[in-house]
């Protein structure tokens, strides 16, 4: 098996679970990806999905495979927003958290880094660990904005906090015999920050129009283009079918993300999703419910609802869905009865049924995403015209 594709051939063909899983994928279109990462105990799916993203435009653009550094663009990201934070006088949320734009929107000026010239793991650990480091951080920052001025050197230290937990940034490094910086790499590589855009579906701003998705962890408070639910989830369709792969920002803290490697939105109130006993079905409390199902899911093929846009802005305006988890989309395969799941990479480690794989129905995916991102050129043309590209 070639270690830079990490699903089997056999799943060329199709994929049966284990015996507690009763569903059955085949696959219809599967672009490459790098192998799954482990974010472990940090809060840095942001960068390792993104990150994924670039590794897998790079196989596309020909340009082979690459293991970039996560813990890179984490290092740059928290010293933006630890200026930021402190300009805003604390009024803006200091925590592990990013977005997409934490990645894309930094490579003009950061560049990128293969994950050997700087691997963050400076602290006498073999897997990434952030709770020491979160907490000093966040105390310090605090400490900084309870002092009502800021000193002339209050920035050296956050640097010189980041430079013992995930070490010193080289101002150069060798890679393949040759001598790079972070700048010279990402030109070598050819990535360019403007190639991509970022995608969502709300119905509280304009359609064909960017704004700036109101969750915590977009501290950049960068913009991400309107589009109405049916056509976001055709630009994905289209972009995936075409080669493309998809940087996919989720709500996961629902029960139908379960961690057996399925990601529904099972229909609560479809009789054959009680089972025979109906009565006890409906008068089990929400609670009961949501339990009932992560234990169903994977053991039997669940009826799902059917989304609308309003069930998406009602969800989101709730609080039901919010900016938990940032992954990689990468195919499309069907179930046993025809149903649409995209594949998903996550950054948990080789874990769940199908070894730090996900499958994402149709529906799941219209109702829980936050934002996407991809290249430009994935998009449909009707549609790009649309957005003036």
């Amino acid at each position: 098996m070639n270690k830079f594709f990490t699903i089997s051939a056999l799943f060329l063909v199709s994929l049966t679970l284990s015996a507690q899983n009763a569903y059955t994928f085949t696959v219809i279109k599967e672009n490459p990806i790098t192998s799954v990462k482990n974010q472990a105990s940090t809060g840095t799916c942001w960068s390792f999905s993104g990150v994924g993203f670039l590794e897998s435009e790079l196989i596309r653009m020909g340009k082979g495979a690459y293991d970039l550094s996560e813990m890179y663009i984490v290092r740059r990201n928290y010293e933006d927003k630890a200026i930021k934070h402190a300009r805003l006088h604390g009024n803006l949320n200091f925590a592990p958290g990013g977005s997409f734009a934490d990645v894309i929107e930094t490579l003009d000026v950061y560049g990128v880094m293969p994950d050997e010239a700087y691997n963050g793991l400076h602290y006498g650990s073999e897997t990434h660990n952030h709770g020491e480091l979160d907490r000093v951080l966040k105390s310090y920052m605090d400490g900084v904005i309870g002092a009502k001025s800021l000193s002339p050197v209050w920035s050296k230290a956050i640097s010189g906090i980041l430079d013992s937990y995930l070490g010193e940034v080289p101002q150069a490094f060798t890679y393949d015999g040759k001598e790079y910086t972070p700048d010279t790499f990402a030109d070598e590589l050819g990535l360019n920050q403007e190639d991509y855009i970022s995608l969502t579906s709300f119905t509280h701003h304009p359609f064909y129009q960017p704004f700036a998705i109101e969750v915590p962890d977009n501290w950049r408070w960068a913009l991400s283009y309107n589009l109405p639910m049916g056509e976001l989830m055709e630009v994905m369709e289209h972009a995936v079918m075409e080669g493309y792969t998809i940087a996919w920002a989720s709500d996961v803290s629902e029960a139908g993300f379960s961690r057996n490697g399925i990601a529904i939105v099972p229909d609560e109130e479809a009789p054959e999703n009680a089972g025979s006993d109906q009565a006890k079905w409906l008068d089990l409390s929400s609670r009961e419910r949501d339990a009932e199902i992560r234990a169903r899911i994977g053991r039997q093929v669940l009826t799902e609802k059917v989304i609308t846009q309003e069930m998406r802005q009602q969800s989101f305006d709730n609080y039901e869905t919010t900016d938990d988890h940032g992954m990689q989309i990468y195919g499309i395969a069907q179930d046993q009865n025809g149903n649409k799941f995209f594949m998903v990479k996550n950054s948990w480690g080789e874990t769940g049924a199908y070894k730090g794989h996900w499958y994402a129905s149709y529906p799941f995916v219209s109702y829980k995403t936050l934002s996407i991102v991809l290249h430009k050129d994935a998009l449909p043309k009707a549609i790009a015209r649309k957005l003036g590209f």
